[in-house]
């Protein structure tokens, strides 16, 4: 409970003083998670009590400091002594993090290059860049320090070239183009981005529509300027067009949309599992070399059903 003389106090400055074993940092990652409520309800950190209030919390385990190897297969694009290129599944995650700790694509990449050890991190062997659970396709990983830190900087100046294919409810207009819009927290789901009108980091998708579906769907290739989380999910919902079978940015439009569909294609379509969207193009520089190298995934089983589905109606 809230004493009345702490009133006015930032809710994790009140924390800090009563939990001293704890950093702010580690804290204030706890209030973003929704694992310590006031009155129930989840916060900001920034957060000014009154005083009365009933703070309740979880406080996890810390992760360990070191990662664990796992022989978990891995589908591998391209390797030598210095880079390694994946294709992610659906499903993997890429470093444990809050709610996944086993089965990630670091753990299955230090089994596989016991090298990476260290690279960039002891909970990020070889990590330079991610791709959300539920998206599948190509990552690069760095095997050695030098590779990493070059990788990291060719990924901070825009120097990575990146094409996603996504199918998403609506056609955008106009069939190619930009969008545009700062990306950070949102203020109403800690657990979302959103696009802000204040704050956020700036944020940019190029799009351009492959082929469209009776003004139902469309299929569409998306390349990142910039590369901030959930990026192209959050775009693309923003301008009415979710991706299909996105659980956490779908609209009320999206059911809607998918009664426009006929009944046989209605079900497998509007039920698909996962965010249709798939990392399909790679390319960069070799960290070592400067050699241009380029890679294409095939789509998976999982959009190519769906894609059936859609060509069918």
């Amino acid at each position: 409970m809230v004493e009345p003389a702490s009133a006015g106090a930032r809710l994790d400055r009140w924390l800090s003083d009563r939990l001293p074993d704890l950093s702010r940092a580690r804290l204030q990652a706890l209030i973003r998670g929704g694992l310590i409520r006031v009155d129930g309800a989840v916060l900001k950190a920034a957060h000014r009590l009154r005083g009365g209030e009933r703070i309740e919390f979880e406080i996890p385990p810390p992760p360990a400091e070191t990662l664990a190897p796992e022989s978990v297969p891995l589908s591998v694009v391209y390797e030598d002594d210095h880079v390694l290129v994946v294709d992610k599944p659906a499903g993997m995650v890429v470093h444990p993090g809050a709610g996944r700790s086993l089965g990630t694509l670091a753990a299955a990449i230090l089994a596989h290059a016991p090298t990476t050890a260290g690279v960039g991190g002891p909970r990020r062997p070889g990590i330079v860049h991610r791709l959300d659970k539920d998206t599948s396709g190509l990552v690069v990983a760095a095997k050695s320090e030098l590779a990493h830190a070059r990788l990291a900087t060719d990924f901070a100046a825009r120097r990575i070239s990146r094409a996603y294919y996504g199918l998403v409810w609506g056609v955008p207009l106009p069939a190619s183009g930009e969008i545009v819009g700062n990306i950070g927290r949102s203020p109403i789901n800690r657990k979302k981005m959103a696009v802000l009108a204040r704050g956020g980091r700036a944020a940019l998708t190029h799009y351009r529509v492959l082929r469209e579906f009776h003004g139902v769907a469309a299929a569409i290739e998306c390349r990142l300027a910039t590369g901030r989380t959930h990026q192209i999910r959050v775009h693309l919902s923003e301008r009415g067009h979710p991706l299909i079978g996105d659980p956490l940015y779908g609209s009320a439009r999206t059911g809607r949309r998918a009664k426009l569909l006929p009944e046989a294609a209605r079900a497998p379509i509007a039920a698909f599992a996962r965010q249709a969207l798939h990392a399909q193009t790679l390319g960069f520089a070799h960290p070592i070399s400067q050699e241009f190298l380029e890679f294409r995934s095939e789509l998976p089983n999982d959009i190519k059903i769906l894609l059936g589905n859609l060509e069918r109606f």
